[in-house]
């Protein structure tokens, strides 16, 4: 009867005959052909359904294919077949005509494909047609000769369709290769037919070899199996496909060779062996790392992520994007799992031939030994496929995280209320509210109808909603959500499967074989088992709440940290280090606190984990020898105890990743709720263009009332959020347009408001081109402008790139243009001075500029677009008067700014009004007077100054001194000018570029190369403890090994006293009859029983009667307080490693402060907030959580591996000559892998970095992005850079498995000679010493792997320690305190000031800034300083605070040199302003007093100083002021509302903040305008109440009026005060003038004296010309020289 076998499968040493014939060669290969056909056939079906239905879309496909945004489901192109075609139709890519998106759709732009074919594609080919032939014609031969007796027939026919049908195939793939007739993916079916084929031949194979029946049958079965090993290796080495692939160059950058692997490669990852070769060759820098495969990338990924409709909570909307690699990944796993018990059964049936070594042939246990080790390498395959395919949806989740959150974070709205806190759920349901009303009201109306309805909706519903939809994340947390929260969720994606697949697959197997080994023993190991699940799920709670506390900590110490990197100038000169550094040091003591929890649980995790093993084998045990009464052979010990350890692993596993998952499940939800916000209205408000009466695009509102709180009622009386109130404005386009008003009045809020930034609550906004983005509006020929926008912030926004590519900002360059603009933003000057011309890198934030040279590039980006309309904020606030005159006359009234329409916030209304067509009066919101500008001057409100300076025409008097001779002369060739080479700029110019060439970026973090040094493990080491520490834990460790050892060596004592028993009773034994061959074959009545006799409990006790001399309880006592012994000590090596750490931990992060805030002024200009963040989060986070466990881990790991080779090489002395052998394999491995893995790392954190830092930046410069509608290109780079990250990333974790595979290869041999050597000693050595060795054996492979695993990412930790080691080693500032040269307690207490020869530079290698200044201020003289840009004025406030260090000359202030003094003492005695306003995050209080030095009394009185609150009518509470005279408060900040009508209803106002101390400050001020910001740090440096007072520019935000109101109150002070200053009028009537120039003294004298000068010596006087009110200047000056007369007669 075919396919009906009798008796067992395997038959002592064989698969049965009848097995090998119906199944091997029939069944089963009939089977594979069924299916092969059948895939084939439906595959074609379903390709004819598809070609027919692309037919049928074709046109509309095309039209979709444009859609930027990806969320269109084009019909050719929907999510279903993509991903599958995606994978299988590469080959289709090339040849089918419009129906493949494959190439068009990843081809990143600028890249070039090329086509790369096998070697020897046909030729092979033609090889396997022969092989198949050669099989086809033997299974033909023997049909003829009937060589496989009368049974065989069907097998020789089955054979012959087989190959026939594999023939067919092949020929097809010859002849169709070409054509457009080709079957698509063949080749994956010859492949899996061979492999097949192949395995069962060679189990047919061994059949012929060992029971070789007739001699023709042998010959054609050992031909056919040669044959088919010949197509079985072609199949496995030639490229997957064996087709040509096309490959994507992308630049220089090399494309992947994952595409050209073989099956085999694929398998042993040998495609990775290229990057491991070249990294150890040499260090990898990123342009060696290969590109991403096109599928990988972001773009790709992120288009097609968005293909599918998201209808779920993220997660599972996630789940379901990457459910076809998940389920591949669950079936390996599955696959690996099954196979981990392979080598344990193995070890059994090894152990029970040791035991009774006549009970079956030698060839069984070789069988046995050889199978050891290849079905380890199955294992191990899987484990490697299923750990790969995870770190690909790593990095494409990703890529689809951090993509999502960078085009939110482009969306959100410019300002919020207030902060919301990730992950407060009642927050979330208030904040959703208003949502859903909107949605209600919102749908199907048109769009005025919406904006009543929702206006209604939102004053129907209760306040704490309206005051939800207010809220928004923080910059500090959008950073974390990247940084942190996509990282922490991708990187649980790559081990998934363990929770999802091989877990369970190995509790379950395991489970079963300990019940068929143990009986019902196993019942109370299990039971333990199960009780430890629920703790292990605690502990893993127990850790997620840990970390959560510790995630907070840390959030709380970087976000101060960052505050005291971004201020860290002012910290320096208030002299506050010491102050700031304790807050974070105190934050940071929270945090370990937090972690020392977190480490006390895990060192009881571990002690548990550890003991675990050893009480389960003590309660299986005890009711297997005491209750059952049967004896503990080896064979049944080891198995059970390697049963045991391999269920540890799962259980252990399943409680970490139970709590991972729900760790990262809270990450999801973060970024979900973030993707949930609600977005900026821009593109709404802006979507329609307003017509005026002529039907003209029209810029302005109607009726507009704007907020920026969220949708509030118009109605509210005085509101929190600032708004701009009933505005009606129509702006002149094509003209200059002003707005005026004083600080604080919301004109910076205006131009927001008209770029759609603010909450419209009712009326209209309109913006010709404001809301789309630049690349879809294409120019108009004639004047090549577009119809969009240009901004300039009061705050100028640069990127992180050189100032061409600023002032470019994207644009295509037209050098006359560009050129043009470089001499109308006079920015033609600084270019010369600056190292590198315009190719000077603008740092982050513009660090390496200054404030003027800043916000001249911003101008000039504005300019050089091709914008018809430019919104300038305050763009002449930072420069000096003259240099504003120029721009005035030659950028906003010059030739390129003509036909466009500029409106522009200014205080200098003298200049600017007289030449506009409009102008808007703002006062508090409200429009105070709007019109042309003769009707607004002539109403008299712009106040006397603009009426007298009515110019008489627009010519510049002369050519401002800060703009070279060559821009007046016409002479064309200006710096940038195409000048002859002879040319003395083109010299000049050729020096900037050579000088570019040579110039590394400044700002590029370095990465260390080479290994780690030994001073960065010193380093930390030292941190840990001193030298006793050290001894004492390797003392530990060294006994916690041996107890282990101790524990499995008193089994094999106790399991030999039953061998010893059993030799006794041998012949009584009934295992005699395993001696025949012939009777064992009648006797197998059970299958399993003959398979593994062991797996039969009944069997083994028929030696019961024999056990009962052997001491049972004495042998478990002794094992139970070994172990208990090992519990100990784990735990008490735990603590006190982790006590080290923490110390380190501490130490270390206290250096790095000290170093960091200690440093040099200039290494803050020369080093990214990113990258110093970069070092406190990253980097210390590695320090406090990594370092130590891991270092446990490796010394762990090398003990466990000596423990193994001694003991193994004691047991059979032979294996230390193999052993020699496989120790040089594993070094070279490991060194191969070190080399590139470290370099890849390194890459890896280094490429962090520019993610994190564009970020930042496109965070702060959001408003600026949008508003040039340029949001697709940010996208882009972030996208490039997503790339940039993933790549070393992936590469490394190919390392990574690379390393893997051959670590679990030469494991296999380990297990394998040890296996042998136990064969050759047969009898020489007892079964109980050979479990021993090979248990040992089998888990080496899995230390030696962790060994190279855990110390490659101790090196990788190490690298955090080495780069927080760069910062300890930067350069110091002079000691804080010099106790000899302390002086006096109220020094200084004159406040003279003398400088004398005085010269420095910033680096040694740039030219003096300051050379040979002397002058002297004399007590409480006030004293300006003037001069260009660039002539060293903000370096002279530097060298007196001593930011800059004397070359020459020295500095006296009130007689005593300030270089030999310690800077505390110099800083804290005299006050500086800054030209940058720095606010912390808090209250106006902690601002003005963060150390609560000053009463409140003290603190309104400077506030009132500064015109920031009113004058107080009344003296009863001086806490709460109130003002009654509106006029004199800053601009009427505060307006108590007056009724206006008889019925007393009021008008809404906005509210004065600064009345309130405790009113909130967000993150740098960015609640306040930036004239209130300035005007709060004077507040502040006047409450410090010195004898000295620096003013840097000081007052540049500050309109006019509210300026000479504070001047007055300078002039009141009685200290010394100088000021660097813009502004002429400023310093006019000051006592002396200081001109500088080039860093020298050129003038220094009265300004009444300077103005009488004439001639080119005249330079003060120059400048006063140049500003266009010399007699204004005039006048003042000859006032204030008057009434000093009168004071000194």
């Amino acid at each position: 009867m075919f396919a009906r076998c009798n008796g067992p499968v395997w038959q002592v040493d064989d698969v049965s005959n009848c097995v090998q014939r119906d199944f091997l060669k029939v069944l089963f290969p009939l089977i594979g052909i069924f299916i092969s056909s059948l895939v084939l056939f439906s595959q074609s079906i379903r390709r004819k359904v598809k070609l027919k239905k692309r037919t049928g879309y074709k046109p509309l496909e095309n039209g979709d294919r444009g859609e930027s945004n990806g969320h269109s489901n084009a019909p050719g192109y929907s999510n279903g077949s993509t991903e599958e075609e995606a994978v299988d139709d590469d080959d289709e890519a090339l040849t089918m005509s419009g129906g493949r998106l494959q190439l068009a759709k990843t081809t990143t732009k600028g890249s070039i494909a090329e086509i790369d074919s096998p070697r020897g594609q046909y030729t092979v080919l033609v090889v396997e047609l022969l092989g198949i032939v050669g099989v086809l014609s033997i299974n033909i031969a023997a049909y003829i000769l009937h060589a496989y007796g009368s049974k065989g027939t069907l097998a020789t026919i089955a054979g012959i369709v087989t190959w026939t049908y594999i023939l067919i195939l092949a020929c097809f793939r010859l002849l169709l290769s070409n054509t457009k007739w080709r079957i698509p993916r063949v080749w994956n079916h010859t492949a899996a037919l061979y492999t097949a084929l192949w395995l069962f031949s060679i189990i047919i194979f061994r059949s012929a070899i060992i029971h070789p029946r007739s001699r023709v049958q042998q010959a054609l079965l050992i031909s056919e199996f040669s044959l088919i090993t010949l197509l079985f290796f072609i199949a496995i080495t030639t490229r997957k496909g064996n087709k040509a692939v096309v490959l994507e160059w992308e630049g220089s950058i090399e494309p992947s060779r994952e595409p050209l692997a073989s099956l085999f490669s694929i398998a042993t990852f040998s495609w990775v062996d290229p990057i491991v070769w070249k990294g150890y060759r040499k260090t990898f820098e990123l342009p060696d790392v290969w590109n991403l495969l096109p599928k990988d990338k972001a773009a790709a990924i992120l288009a097609d992520y968005r293909q599918l409709r998201k209808t779920s909570a993220l997660t599972w909307h996630l789940a379901r994007y990457f459910k076809g690699s998940l389920i591949i990944q669950c079936a390996y796993a599955v696959f690996s799992g099954l196979f981990t018990f392979a080598p344990t059964l193995l070890l059994k049936a090894i152990l029970e031939y040791i035991e009774d070594p006549e009970s079956t042939p030698r060839n069984v246990i070789w069988l046995y030994v050889i199978l050891l080790s290849f079905t380890d390498i199955l294992r191990s395959f899987a484990d490697q496929q299923a750990l790969w395919i995870g770190r690909k949806i790593n990095i494409r989740l990703r890529a689809i995280m951090v993509g999502e959150i960078y085009s939110k974070s482009l969306r959100r709205k410019a300002a919020s209320g207030s902060d919301t806190v990730l992950g407060d759920k009642k927050d979330k349901e208030d904040a959703a509210r208003p949502g859903f009303f909107k949605r209600i009201f919102g749908l199907g109306k048109n769009k005025s109808d919406d904006s009543k309805q929702t206006d209604a909706s939102s004053t129907n519903e209760d306040p704490t909603a309206t005051k939800g939809s207010d809220e928004q994340v923080n910059v500090g947390t959008i950073i974390n959500l990247m940084s942190v929260d996509s990282f922490k969720v991708s990187e649980i994606t790559a081990y998934l499967h363990f929770l999802l697949a091989a877990a369970p697959t190995q509790l379950a197997v395991a489970i079963f074989l300990l019940y068929r080994i143990l009986g019902l023993s196993s019942i109370p190991g299990l039971v333990v088992m199960v009780i430890l699940l629920p703790v292990n799920i605690a502990f893993a709670r127990g850790f997620g709440a840990f970390q959560k506390k510790i995630m907070a900590a840390t959030d709380k110490r970087i976000h101060t940290t960052n505050e005291v990197l971004q201020n860290i100038r002012i910290i320096k000169f208030f002299a506050w280090e010491h102050r700031f550094s304790n807050l974070v040091n105190d934050k940071r003591a929270t945090e370990l606190k937090a972690l020392r929890a977190k480490y006390i649980l895990w060192a009881f995790a571990v002690a548990v984990w550890n003991t675990v093993p050893v009480v389960i084998t003590f309660f299986s045990f005890l009711t297997y020898t005491i209750v059952e009464k049967k004896p503990l052979y080896p064979s049944i010990a080891f198995t059970a105890i390697s049963l045991f350890s391999i269920l540890r692993v799962p259980l252990d596993q399943l409680g970490d990743m139970i709590a991972h998952v729900l760790e990262s499940k809270v990450s999801v939800d973060r970024v979900e709720e973030f993707l949930n916000e609600e977005e900026t209205e821009k593109y709404e408000q802006l979507s329609q263009t307003l017509n005026d009466d002529d039907g003209n695009a029209m810029i302005g509102f109607q009726g507009a009332t704007l907020s920026w709180g969220g949708k509030e009622s118009s109605t509210e009386v005085i509101s929190e959020a600032f708004r701009l109130i009933d505005l009606n404005i129509k702006f002149e386009v094509g003209h200059l347009n002003i707005i005026a008003g004083p600080t604080g009045s919301g004109k910076t809020s205006l131009l927001m408001a008209l770029m759609g930034e603010m909450t419209c609550i009712g009326g209209k906004v309109s913006l010709p081109g404001g809301g789309r983005s630049r690349e879809d509006i294409s120019p108009d020929p004639d004047t090549n402008m577009t119809e969009s926008v240009a901004y300039c912030a009061q705050q100028a926004w640069l990127v992180n790139a050189d100032i061409k590519e600023n002032i470019l900002f994207a644009a295509p360059l037209d050098e006359k243009r560009y050129r043009d603009t470089i001499v109308a933003c006079a920015l033609e000057r600084d270019l010369e001075i600056l190292d590198n011309g315009d190719k000077t890198l603008v740092g982050e934030k513009g660090v390496t500029l200054s404030g003027g040279q800043k916000q001249r590039i911003s101008l000039a980006r504005a300019l050089y677009s091709n914008s018809r309309h430019l919104l300038l904020d305050d763009c002449l606030s930072a420069v000096d008067s003259h240099t504003a005159k120029w721009i005035f006359d030659n950028c906003i009234r010059g030739p390129l700014m003509q036909g466009r329409t500029c409106i522009l916030v200014t205080h200098n209304l003298a200049l600017c009004v007289p030449q506009s067509r409009y102008v808007v009066l703002l006062d508090n919101g409200k429009i105070e007077i709007q019109g042309s500008s003769e009707e607004v001057m002539a109403s008299g409100k712009l106040g006397d100054d603009v009426n007298k300076s009515r110019p008489t025409s627009a010519s510049v008097s002369r050519i401002p001194s800060r703009v070279p001779s060559s821009v007046g002369d016409g002479s064309g060739n200006s710096l940038l000018g195409e000048s002859n080479p002879g040319d003395d700029n083109a010299a000049k110019l050729s020096k900037i570029k050579s000088a570019q060439s040579v110039k590394k970026d400044a700002m590029q973090e370095t990465k260390a190369e080479g290994g780690v040094k030994w001073n960065v493990l010193s380093l930390y080491l030292r941190s840990m403890g001193p030298w006793w520490f050290w001894v004492l834990a390797v003392l530990v460790f060294g006994v916690q090994q041996i107890g282990s050892l101790a524990a499995n060596i008193w089994i094999r004592q106790w399991a030999n006293q039953y061998q010893v028993e059993v030799k006794a009773h041998h012949s009584v034994s009934p295992t005699n009859y395993i001696g025949n061959t012939i009777a064992t074959i009648k006797l197998a009545s059970s299958r399993v029983a003959q398979l593994q006799p062991y797996f039969d409990p009944i069997q083994t006790s028929i030696l019961v009667k024999t056990t009962s001399t052997v001491d049972v309880g004495y042998y478990l006592a002794v094992y139970a307080m070994i172990g208990m012994a090992c519990m100990l000590v784990a735990l008490f090596r735990d603590f006190w490693l982790f006590f080290g750490s923490l110390t380190a931990s501490w130490q270390i992060h206290k250096k790095l402060m000290e170093s960091v805030t200690r440093a040099k002024f200039k290494f803050f200009d020369a080093t990214p907030l990113g990258q110093l963040m970069n070092r406190f989060s990253k980097d210390i986070e590695a320090v406090d959580q990594e370092v130590a466990p891991i270092a446990i881990g490796v010394m762990s790991c090398a003990l466990a591996i000596i423990v193994t080779i001694g003991l193994i090489s004691v047991i059979t002395p032979g294996f230390l000559i193999a052993g020699v052998f496989i120790s040089l394999l594993y070094f070279a491995v490991g060194k191969f892998y070190l080399r590139s893995s470290r370099d890849l790392k390194r890459l890896e954190s280094v490429q962090r970095s520019p993610l994190f830092q564009q970020f930042g930046e496109t965070l702060n410069g959001i408003t600026t992005i949008r508003a040039y509608g340029d949001e697709r290109r940010f996208i882009r780079d972030n996208m490039s850079r997503i790339n940039n990250h993933s790549r070393p990333f992936i590469y490394l974790w190919a390392a990574n498995r690379w390393l893997a595979f051959r670590i679990d290869v030469v494991g296999d041999l380990v297990a394998f000679f040890a296996g042998a050597f136990v064969v050759f000693s047969i009898g020489k050595i007892d079964a109980g010493a050979a479990g021993l060795s090979l248990s040992y054996a089998i888990g080496f492979t899995e230390n030696v792997l962790w060994l190279v695993r855990l110390y490659s990412v101790n090196e990788q930790n190490m690298n955090s320690v080495e780069r927080i080691k760069e910062y300890l080693d930067v350069e110091q500032e002079a000691p804080a305190v010099i106790e000899k040269t302390r002086p006096a307690a109220n020094w200084p207490s004159q406040g003279s000031v003398e400088f004398i020869n005085y010269t420095t530079r910033y680096r040694a290698d740039l030219e003096p800034v300051l050379r040979d200044v002397t002058f002297k201020i004399k007590p409480d003289e006030k004293v300006g300083i003037v001069g260009r840009t660039g002539a060293g004025k903000s370096s002279l406030a530097l060298a007196l605070f001593r930011g800059l260090e004397a070359e020459d000359g020295k500095i006296l202030i009130d007689d005593v040199d300030v270089g030999l003094i310690g800077l505390q003492d110099l800083r804290e005695s005299i006050t500086i302003v800054p030209q940058d306003p720095t606010l912390f995050t808090g209250t106006i209080r902690t601002n003005l007093d963060p150390f609560n030095l000053f009463t409140d009394e003290e603190i309104f009185t400077a506030l009132r100083r500064v015109q920031l609150i009113g004058v107080p009518t009344s003296t009863t509470g001086p806490s709460t002021p109130i003002t009654s005279s509106p006029s004199t408060t800053l601009g009427r900040v505060l307006e108590i509302p007056v009724p206006d009508t008889p019925t007393g209803t009021t008008t809404p106002t906005n509210k004065n903040i600064f009345l309130n101390l405790s009113s909130t400050i967000t993150e740098s001020g960015n609640n306040l305008s930036q004239g209130q910001r300035q005007l709060l740090c004077l507040a502040r440096a006047l409450l410090k109440n010195t004898k000295i007072l620096m003013m840097d520019e000081a007052t540049a935000s500050i309109d006019y009026n509210t300026d000479s109101k504070i001047q007055e109150t300078i002039r009141e002070l009685n200290c010394t005060i100088i000021t660097i200053a813009h502004r002429l009028q400023t310093i006019v009537d000051y006592d002396k003038v200081l001109v500088l120039d080039k860093g020298q003294v050129v003038e220094y004298d009265h300004p009444h004296e300077l103005l009488q000068k004439s001639g080119s010596e005249a330079v003060f006087k120059g400048m006063c010309e140049m500003s266009g009110d010399l007699d204004t200047l005039t006048r003042a000056a000859k006032r204030a020289w008057d009434s000093g007369r009168l004071v000194d007669v």
